[in-house]
């Protein structure tokens, strides 16, 4: 019996190791792509004093198992954008899950024009906003890339959360959050606002 439970233990130990590696390369990648002049939303001016986006320390608290309930009959609709642009989406499905026992719900949608594109067939968009937009975070909230679930569960890892990069550079139209999205809860996990 000891054995069993010293096996789950050291599995879920390694999973979690697993989880905050992953979390640890995300950001290590974005930092790189931002530093890039090539590919980085920052304007000239910030991109010249660039060393590292602020990140809230890697927490496995934020890693969080969602049930997936995909929607059915849903219509697309255009999302409003920063600018006038309103590209169409779809509601794909809900994702269900606790944080510090609050029970909490997202919506994920996906962009009926990305999914055309080679690679793109099975993206998913997750949106969101929480208690710290606007104080630690960007005010207008943001946004998890995920794919589509091969089960009934899903993990969320809020440590791969990203600014929109109207954050960085109004040039930018970037979708803005839905009201239904919008966490009342503080999410302390992920890239904070870039500037004051």
């Amino acid at each position: 019996m000891k054995k069993i439970i010293l096996l789950l233990f050291c599995s879920a130990f390694a999973f979690a190791q697993k989880d905050l590696a992953l979390a640890e390369k995300f950001q290590s990648e974005l930092n790189k792509s931002y530093a890039d002049s090539l590919k980085s939303p920052l304007t000239k001016e910030d991109l010249k004093q660039f060393k590292g986006l602020d990140f809230y320390p890697i927490n496995q608290k934020y890693i969080v198992e969602a049930v997936f309930i995909r929607t059915k009959r849903e219509k697309s609709f255009k999302m409003k954008t920063t600018t006038s642009r309103t590209p169409m989406y779809k509601k794909y499905g809900e994702l269900h899950f606790s944080i510090d026992g609050k029970e909490l719900k997202l919506n994920v949608y996906q962009n009926l024009d990305l999914k055309k594109k080679p690679g793109y067939e099975d993206y998913l968009f997750l949106p969101f906003s929480d208690l710290t937009c606007g104080n630690e975070s960007y005010i207008g909230g943001r946004y998890i890339d995920m794919r589509i679930p091969k089960s009934g569960k899903v993990t969320i890892d809020f440590n791969q959360a990203y600014n929109p990069y109207c954050a960085y550079n109004y040039e930018y139209s970037c979708p803005i959050v839905p009201l239904e999205n919008d966490l009342d809860i503080e999410i302390n996990a992920g890239v904070k606002k870039f500037h004051d």
